[in-house]
């Protein structure tokens, strides 16, 4: 019997949350949100933005990789945005 218990339970595209960390005038930033809001859209999932140069602690972790995509809060990827890889950690 399979357990079901909350840790095992997998979470639908709309209960998951995608950040995009970001900086301005990053040309690869502006390509990661485009993708972002073209998977999160189409899945339904929810995602937001966090700008480096306003946050330290994002800026100290994250700066040489920039832009950076966390699903859930864990780290997905980083400079370029796969469509089909994102959309399937939103989907599986």
């Amino acid at each position: 019997m399979a357990d079901m218990s909350p840790l095992f339970r997998r979470k639908a595209p709309q209960d998951r949350v995608v950040t995009l960390i970001r900086k301005p005038g990053c040309h690869l930033c502006d390509d990661a949100q485009s993708v972002v809001e073209k998977v999160c859209g189409e899945v339904g999932a929810s995602w937001e933005s966090k700008d480096i140069s306003h946050d330290p602690h994002l800026h100290d972790q994250y700066w040489e990789q920039i832009p950076v995509v966390l699903v859930d809060g864990r780290q997905h990827t980083f400079w370029r945005v796969d469509e089909q890889r994102l959309r399937k950690a939103l989907t599986d």
